[in-house]
């Protein structure tokens, strides 16, 4: 049995569609922009530290330089969403107003839309939830058993029956004939929680 990362259980990426960003110049461009601006910083540091006095190692300061615009990056790339601007709605004592402006790198926004989506298609169509939801189900059930009791319904499928309990391991193992409702899911999700 392969591995599965809990991210890659919550997202749904071959039904999702992608979205693609125009590129602005491309790798060469990047890697122009990255050398110019290495180039110019140690320059500068160069010069600033021979005006002082002190004489460093070239290769020494090109890695620093190289270093802090790769920190640099790795931290905007990590940055948190601008909040939004206060233009248009107005707060009063301090509470957030009732529309919120969920952004595309919010994770949990995107894990909830990546089963809100299959989710509504499988209602007209059963075999959807039987092929898409249900082995996800089951590899979270798995997931969970593997992180907190160290076995599988593979490899332990009578210590995972017990731990699932007779409901839930009959759920992943005996594909439905229609979609569950939601409160059938919701007491499943309920099930896998207490995993």
């Amino acid at each position: 049995m392969s591995s599965t990362s809990i991210d890659d259980l919550l997202s749904f990426s071959e039904e999702r569609p992608v979205r693609s960003e125009p590129r602005r110049g491309g790798r060469l461009r990047t890697v122009l922009g990255v050398l110019g601006v290495t180039t110019a910083a140690t320059v500068v540091t160069v010069a600033g530290l021979r005006a002082i006095g002190l004489r460093v190692s070239l290769l020494v300061l090109v890695a620093a330089v190289v270093t802090l615009l790769v920190v640099r990056r790795i931290v905007a790339a990590l940055a948190p969403p601008p909040k939004p601007g206060r233009g248009g709605s107005s707060t009063q004592g301090g509470e957030e107003p009732g529309t919120y402006n969920w952004d595309a790198r919010d994770a949990l926004r995107a894990a909830i839309n990546g089963w809100a989506a299959p989710l509504e298609w499988s209602k007209t169509r059963p075999e959807r939830f039987s092929t898409v939801i249900l082995p996800r189900l089951a590899e979270l059930a798995d997931e969970r058993m593997r992180l907190k009791h160290g076995i599988t319904r593979e490899s332990d499928p009578v210590r995972a029956r017990a731990l699932l309990g007779d409901r839930l391991s009959s759920f992943l193992e005996t594909p439905p004939r229609r979609t569950p409702s939601p409160r059938d899911l919701a007491a499943i999700v309920a099930e896998l929680e207490k995993i």
